[in-house]
This record gives structure tokens, C-alpha cells and sequence, in this order.
């Protein structure tokens, strides 16, 4: 399915990368529709996002930390190109903690840019970003 681009995409840090990474989640949903669990998506937009030469990995570790000590750990649904994560939900609608959770994974990696996909009963997609230059703890750190 060729979807128009949603955005002016050189305005947007990896804008080519994420439109490629929505067009294979509207492939996915084309096929699959609603109603599967998250992990049935998931693994099918890792084989789509492959299909188109990129690469993704699955369940990528996210540290959070503070005052160094490390204070929990999570794990990003997909991370593709090593550049964009991706946050699946299977759910009747986003709600703003699902946004809240995409931007804390931001906030906490050096990862900038997020898309947050909904496999729901209308395809949803919202992209976030979060400059690196505005994290305290890695502009801290790379001062080190």
C-alpha cells in the first residue's frame, strides 16, 4: 500500500528511514488487520521491515539510570537501522502513556527518534522525536 508522505520529510531527522518503516507497517496491517496480540505483529513487521533491506532487532535492552546507578531495565519492542525505535501496541486506541513511554525510551538512550505504531481497529502511527543535544545525562557524560 503507497501511502503519501504525512510530513515534509527532509524537515525530519531520519524522516526516508521512517517513512520506509510506515510503509511496512501498513503492508503488515493490510495483511493482518486487527485483532492479533502484539508479539504476531511484531514479528511480522520484522519480516516486512527485512523485505525492505532494512534492520531490525527485536526486544533491544534500555537502561535507565540515575545518579549512575542503574535503576531499571526495558526493552524496546524494535529497533531498526540502530537510528529509530519502534513501540508496537495492539490496542483499541493510543492513549498519551503510550506517547509518555516512547519519549522516556528516547529520553533514555541515545536513540532520537520514535515511532509508536498501533495494529488497532484503524492503523495508528505517531512519531516523536528528542534531540540528543537536550538529554542532561548524555551531554554530561560525552563532557566526561
Amino acid at each position: 500500500m503507497n501511502k503519501k508522505a504525512l510530513y515534509n520529510t527532509a524537515l525530519y531527522k531520519h524522516s526516508d528511514l521512517t517513512e520506509q518503516i510506515i510503509g511496512a507497517f501498513y503492508a503488515v496491517y493490510s495483511t493482518l488487520g486487527y485483532g492479533f496480540l502484539e508479539d504476531v505483529y511484531a514479528k511480522a513487521l520484522v519480516i516486512e521491515l527485512k523485505k525492505r533491506g532494512l534492520t531490525p532487532i527485536t526486544e533491544q535492552p534500555i537502561e535507565v539510570y540515575y545518579a549512575d546507578q542503574l535503576i531499571g531495565k526495558y526493552y524496546a519492542d524494535i529497533v531498526v537501522n540502530n537510528l529509530v525505535i519502534i513501540e508496537l501496541k495492539a490496542v483499541k486506541t493510543l492513549i498519551a502513556e503510550h506517547e509518555a513511554q516512547l519519549l522516556n525510551y528516547l529520553k533514555a538512550t541515545c536513540y532520537e527518534v520514535g515511532l509508536l505504531l498501533n495494529f488497532g481497529p484503524k492503523p495508528e502511527t505517531k512519531r516523536r522525536s528528542f534531540d540528543n543535544s537536550r538529554k542532561e545525562w548524555l551531554v554530561a557524560k560525552s563532557k566526561i
